[in-house]
């Protein structure tokens, strides 16, 4: 979909999700030229690399935007980012999803506000070449199916005068648009409270060691304190309702654990060359301290309450959702269905779990109070607990038929 499609039919109002960087400023400046009302919308997750949501606010407006608000989203972030611990679910290589659980819930916020005032296009920044797009267009579609969306990178009207973002900056400086001064910075970044991604720029090289990122959540493990810290969470039901004692809401969960693990370098410098859902690779750097705190914590927690075949269920459940974060099917059936085969296990995972953090790891230090705990005095080696020895004499016996078999009648001819 076009530009001149949009005007054609009729549409003069246009919702956008902005950052406030040179491509919100550009795209806002360009639609308000061709007669359109833009409504800007930035959406607070606790973006630690922005000091002030409130100047994107105004930057917009001084690009021509008859409006700009900024949308609260930090409560439905950690309550969706728990989500994504409650089910482990990373993406190749140990990436968290922090971005790819953030778009829908930046999207619903808007989406939410849109529908309150009545617009009729919904427009976004994401690339033609990234995951983004799909997200942003997946979530709109299901939440709000009769609502157009608009990519300007995908819109070749656009693509034609704006190639690239030095003909961005021409354009903004022409136009003396407020855009913040340019940093000299050799990537790109992503931030909410969950974590931070880097691409593009030199990391597209992976000649090159990322050493050269600069962490903004913490520090390089090399880097961080030779002094380990032992860190106690509570968990109930799923949900840490205290850190080292003090009650903590989930906002306060993460916030708290981002400054904590991001001081020993844990989560910090997370390197994956991963699939994208549009069929390219790409190469990212991700930081997400109290992702991986709180993410290997409730792992450790959930080593005493899964069975085996509860655990079998659960690791393919993990994989399910990860991908679906990834690839923007957050709010689908399936996503759904599968949180719901999990709730019964979330339910049961209820203890005190204590790690050492130190040099960007995460140990196990001790387990409390884990009230649907498996683990039991059946296995020591000493006289106590409920397994007989000699009971094994007859489940052994059984399972050595097949052995028996096989070493009688396959092996030989595998030698």
């Amino acid at each position: 979909m076009n530009i001149s499609e949009l005007k054609k039919q009729g549409i003069k109002d246009f919702a956008g999700a902005v950052s406030g960087g040179l491509d919100s400023c550009t795209v806002t400046h360009w639609l308000a030229s061709q007669g359109l009302n833009v409504h800007a919308f930035t959406v607070d997750l606790g973006q630690p690399d922005e000091e002030n949501l409130d100047s994107i606010a105004e930057r917009m407006r001084a690009c021509g935007a008859v409006d700009a608000e900024i949308v609260e989203g930090k409560d439905a972030l950690a309550d969706a980012g728990l989500k994504v611990i409650q089910s482990q679910a990373r993406y190749e290589g140990g990436y968290w999803n922090t971005t790819g659980i953030a778009r829908p819930i930046t999207t619903a916020a808007i989406l939410e506000r849109v529908k309150e005032k009545g617009l009729g296009v919904f427009f976004h920044g994401a690339t033609g070449r990234g995951n983004d797009q799909v997200r942003f267009q997946l979530v709109t579609n299901m939440l709000q199916p009769e609502l157009a969306v608009y990519a300007p990178w995908r819109d070749q009207e656009f693509i034609a005068k704006f190639p690239g973002r030095q003909k961005m900056l021409d354009y903004c400086q022409a136009n003396k648009l407020p855009i913040k001064p340019p940093r000299v910075s050799r990537y790109s970044t992503d931030a909410n409270f969950l974590g931070l991604t880097h691409e593009a720029g030199d990391l597209e090289d992976v000649t090159l060691s990322p050493s050269f990122v600069e962490p903004e959540m913490g520090v390089w493990a090399k880097d961080a304190s030779d002094k380990p810290e032992l860190v106690s969470i509570r968990w109930e039901q799923g949900v840490p309702v205290s850190i080292n004692g003090k009650k903590v809401s989930p906002v306060q969960a993460f916030q708290q654990a981002n400054r904590i693990a991001g001081a020993h370098g844990v989560g910090i410098g997370t390197h994956v060359v991963e699939n994208r859902y549009v069929g390219i690779k790409s190469r990212g750097i991700y930081e997400s301290p109290g992702m991986e705190l709180l993410g290997k914590s409730y792992e450790f927690l959930l080593q005493f309450v899964l069975d085996r075949r509860a655990r079998k269920l659960y690791d393919h459940l993990s994989e399910v959702i990860a991908t679906q974060i990834y690839e923007g099917y957050w709010l689908d059936l399936a996503t759904t269905s599968a949180l719901a085969a999990l709730e019964p296990m979330t339910r049961l995972a209820t203890g005190t779990i204590a790690v050492r953090l130190y040099k960007g790891n995460v140990s196990f230090d001790t387990a409390r109070d884990v009230s649907h705990s498996l683990y039991t005095d059946d296995a020591s080696m000493e006289e106590v607990g409920n397994y007989d020895h000699v009971d094994a004499e007859g489940f052994v016996k059984v399972i050595g038929v097949s052995a028996k078999n096989f070493g009688v009648r396959q092996r030989p001819e595998l030698d």
